[in-house]
């Protein structure tokens, strides 16, 4: 990893935690930048403007695309994994920032709009069999039950052990679903 790759992720943190904990007019991007221990200018270097570095947040086709790498007879276990590798590798979550959006203004319901669309309703489009948009949801819901268990509790059991373990017993419920 490269510093500027460096510099990019941490942005993308600092980035991710001011747009949860304030409206986006609150947000600026001097306080992301110290947040992030990098410059203003290299945000805008990255990004452009606060409107790209919101958008490039509110982007889940990279998660969706990391969690729906395989076909639908192996999805269960590999949504786990996947989530908790990229936690473990990466610090941080590939879908629990979306929570932060449960609360009003347009940036929150942009966010869960893109959420929906580029997460369940591509998780939706999978599935074969009577409700498949229903069963996309409790799968998101399992996933981000997960993710916030792995985020709250750093040294627990499921944030600990080997992934394979937290895949074995997991992963069934998630396949049930899938699987209609």
């Amino acid at each position: 990893m490269t510093a500027s790759d460096s510099g990019r992720g941490a942005i993308l943190r600092a980035a991710r935690k001011a747009f949860a904990r304030q409206p986006y007019a609150a947000v600026t991007l001097r306080d992301i930048a110290a947040e992030a221990g990098v410059s203003a200018s290299l945000i805008v270097k990255h990004f452009g403007s606060k409107e790209g570095l919101f958008d490039t947040v509110a982007d889940f086709t990279g998660a969706a695309d990391a969690l729906l790498a395989v076909p639908n007879a192996e999805l269960g276990r590999h949504l786990v994994l996947t989530l908790v590798r990229y936690r473990r590798e990466q610090g941080s979550d590939l879908l629990v920032r979306v929570v932060f959006a449960a609360g009003s203004g347009d940036e929150r319901a942009l966010l869960r709009e893109r959420f929906r669309q580029q997460v369940t309703d591509r998780i939706a489009t999978r599935l074969e069999g009577p409700d498949a948009g229903l069963r996309a949801e409790l799968v998101v819901a399992h996933l981000l039950g997960l993710g916030a268990v792995l985020a709250v509790d750093r040294e627990g059991l499921a944030a600990t052990v080997n992934p394979e373990r937290v895949a074995d017993h997991y992963a069934p419920g998630l396949q049930a679903l899938i699987d209609g």
